[in-house]
């Protein structure tokens, strides 16, 4: 697996309820923060080592061979996040990279991080 994109951003909420939050986004019904477009589909945890680590299967159904893993970092009060989009070969083209990059940090870097009121 080939390292494609990451990101590495605070999130405001401690680590354990970002574990959390990872590895069940549906638990709280009022606060749904994984809105997946029609052409994704829910991830599956591949792994989960709390509260330190999620590993994701592919949202994607047309690249099944994507994982998307969750290294969560307790700072303080708050967590510090790094997502990392790994991929088999064929790469896809950098225009597909980055739209698989750009939905990852929508995901996780605007409606996770908005879901905890930030």
């Amino acid at each position: 697996m080939l390292q494609v994109a990451t990101r590495r951003r605070s999130q405001p909420p401690p680590a354990r309820f970002m574990f959390e939050a990872l590895i069940d986004p549906y638990r709280q019904p009022a606060r749904h923060w994984l809105e997946l477009l029609e052409s994704e589909i829910a991830p599956e945890i591949v792994r989960a080592e709390e509260p330190e680590l999620v590993i994701w299967s592919s949202i994607w159904p047309d690249r099944p061979d994507a994982v998307i893993r969750f290294d969560i970092e307790a700072v303080g009060n708050g967590t510090m996040l790094r997502w990392t989009l790994f991929l088999e070969d064929p790469i896809p083209s950098e225009s597909d990279v980055v739209r698989m990059r750009k939905r990852l940090n929508t995901l996780i870097n605007a409606n996770l991080r908005f879901n905890f009121g930030q």
